[in-house]
């Protein structure tokens, strides 16, 4: 959770790094000879497993496009619709999922079930469900389409979307009934919604000598996704944030996010349920918003995992966490990856080479296997700066599953073919929201301690850009195309050793953006939750919408009465177990938590907002809660650690 709206102070380069073309002297021809000494030494470690790397490159090859196309419904968290789910958590209702879908999202959705049915039919095998019986509406008064939740500072919903209908048919005698669909209208640059009063009207501002160290990221308060921003770019057209950012000589400088009203909302302050269901939103607009950007992704079979039973290397993460909760119950980053950060936070920040300069093979085999077979009663005092750079390394290296996860990986690739720096970023933080936890959490370490590297640079010589040449070889799989001992390197490795840097560099200057869930995505989890909650209450038709009215009713009246009324706020823990607090405009989640703060209470408390249209939700200290209470009138609050 962002603490407060100060940005990272990254140093800022002058220029952005040069092509490949140029790689043979100056700063950067250096910076290369860091990237392929890099390269060179994990080649060395992994000889003697290189005669297995083919049989599991030729398997990787082998999914077809039943295959390919069954996991990305399983992923976007429509698996009912071609099998029958077994998982123990399950997803919500298909229809829950789909009635809150844009329209570019649903043609997404749309389009893969067409796919998807045809190579069945192609195979004399029957498709399991029509696209056309998934996305007819039955009911024109939408009831299963759950309105967005208001906000006090946006639009309403029936101002920015439109219904219109669709008549599908399947022969000549016979029609379907009609599609239910939602329209995006396009917005103008001087739309208001895409440019709030406080940030300059201008895009040519971002060049002004008075603009602070940073740059606002706006584009996370929008309720409109970014795959229906991009449309302009199918007609050839820019859009507003192409016209804003596009040529910005201080591409270095990060992107901070913009809180709203109602508190800016992170990874970790949602539930696990909750970020399950983000996750299917999530993989629905990353392929919807790459398409609509012209960029073709590329899937292959994971490779099989040997993963160990013991030690710490080569052991999934999931695995070393579920081992060292035993002795640190909540930890989230694996013990042994925090304690390798911690020396070289301690000793090395200041270290000249820090993580460039390698350590000795026989070294770190030896400290490897020490590690592995100490069963946490390891002598870290032995551990020098340049050994655990090696040894931080090589457990990201031997991870069973990679870091950024093999189902992703090619996709981090695919973003590089984005043209724009801001498009770059949302491609990116889309990517971060959809890691598994265990995943998120530990890059999120490791991003934070390559950011503390690269502000002592004045010390350690390691720039930005050094930093992020060494780290990816580590992060991305690297493939060799020619001889060893070539001292000419091919047009593709260089794009690809160029390409990995710039993914690394823009990862860790955009860092506090990419764990922050934009507001058009809080907004679908919103509705998906209603929607999933009022479908598992089995009511029928008629029902729902009478109920829809009634509490639309209800809502009105709430908001017209609101500052009559009163919340009660819980706090098991304290020793005041309950409160009622009256809203007023000004009331923070900060001043409801200083209420139950007293000489016996623990630190750290905050305020949840639990049930209604959410599972459970951390509030920022900042958010205001009268605009939380509008969007999710029904929730309880909650005070716990």
């Amino acid at each position: 959770m962002l603490s407060s709206p100060s940005p990272p102070s990254l140093p800022v380069c002058s220029a952005p790094p040069p092509s490949h073309r140029t790689m043979t002297s100056g700063p950067f021809g250096v910076t290369m000879e860091t990237y392929w000494s890099e390269v060179r030494s994990i080649e060395e470690e992994e000889e003697e497993e290189e005669g297995e790397e083919g049989e599991e490159e030729e398997e990787r090859k082998s999914m077809d496009e039943v295959e390919l196309e069954e996991a990305w419904l399983t992923e976007a968290g429509l698996s009912s619709l071609v099998s029958v789910s077994t998982e123990e958590e399950a997803p919500p209702p298909p229809e829950a999922l789909l009635s809150t879908l844009s329209r570019q999202q649903v043609a997404t959705v749309k389009k893969r079930l067409d796919k998807y049915n045809e190579t069945l039919r192609t195979r004399n095998r029957q498709p399991i469900r029509d696209v056309r019986d998934v996305f007819t509406e039955p009911d024109d008064d939408s009831a299963e389409r759950c309105p967005s939740p208001p906000t006090p500072h946006a639009e309403s919903p029936q101002s920015r979307y439109h219904t219109t209908t669709k008549t599908i048919r399947r022969h000549t005698h016979r029609v379907r009934p009609a599609l239910h669909m939602i329209v995006f209208e396009d917005l103008l640059p001087e739309d208001p919604q895409r440019h709030p009063p406080s940030h300059p009207a201008s895009p040519t501002d971002s060049h002004s000598p008075s603009v602070p160290q940073w740059r606002e990221a706006d584009w996370l308060l929008r309720d409109c996704p970014y795959s229906e921003s991009v449309a302009d770019h199918k007609q050839g057209g820019t859009c507003w944030d192409c016209l804003r950012f596009h040529g910005d000589e201080n591409s270095d400088l990060p992107f901070v996010p913009v809180s709203p009203s109602q508190g800016l909302t992170c990874a970790d302050d949602l539930s696990s349920c909750d970020l399950q269901r983000l996750g299917f939103i999530c993989h629905i607009e990353l392929s919807t918003f790459l398409f609509s950007l012209g960029i073709q992704t590329k899937r292959s079979r994971p490779p099989r995992c040997r993963n160990r039973d013991g030690g710490v290397f080569a052991v999934p993460l999931n695995s070393l966490l579920e081992n060292d909760r035993k002795k640190f119950p909540g930890v989230k980053v694996p013990v042994v990856f925090q304690k390798l950060l911690c020396i070289l936070e301690q000793t090395g920040l200041q270290t000249e080479g820090i993580l460039r300069v390698p350590a000795s093979a026989a070294r770190l085999k030896f400290l490897r296997k020490e590690l592995d077979q100490s069963g946490g009663e390891f002598d870290w005092s032995t551990v020098r700066q340049v050994d655990a750079a090696g040894l931080l390394k090589l457990f990201i290296r031997e991870l069973p599953t990679p870091l950024l996860t093999q189902t992703h990986l090619n996709t981090y690739r695919s973003v590089l073919g984005v043209s724009s720096v801001v498009h770059q970023v949302q491609a990116l933080q889309l990517l971060c929201l959809l890691l598994p936890e265990a995943h998120r959490d530990t890059l999120k370490a490791l991003l934070l301690f390559l950011h503390k590297v690269v502000s002592h640079q004045d010390q350690n010589r390691m720039s930005l850009w050094n930093v992020s040449m060494v780290m990816a070889p580590n992060l991305f799989s690297w493939h060799h195309r020619g001889n060893k001992l070539s001292v000419t390197k091919h047009p593709e490795e260089m794009e690809e050793a160029v390409g990995g840097a710039h993914l690394v560099r823009l990862m860790i200057t955009h860092q506090e953006t990419l764990w922050t869930v934009p507001h058009f995505l809080m907004s679908q989890l919103r509705q998906v939750n209603q929607a999933s909650s009022q479908r598992q209450l089995g009511l029928n038709k008629t029902k729902r919408r009478l109920l829809r009215r009634k509490n639309d009713k209800n809502h009105k009246d709430q908001i017209t009465e609101l500052c009559e009324d009163v919340i009660r706020v819980h706090a098991p823990l304290h020793t005041k177990v309950s409160m009622a607090i009256q809203l007023d405009g000004q009331m923070t989640a900060r001043d409801v938590a200083a209420r139950f703060e007293c000489n016996n209470s623990s630190p750290g408390q905050h305020l949840y907002e639990v049930g209604g249209n959410i599972n459970e939700r951390r509030l920022h200290p900042d958010c205001l809660l009268l605009d939380v209470y509008r969007v999710n009138p029904h929730c309880d609050w909650l005070i716990k650690p």
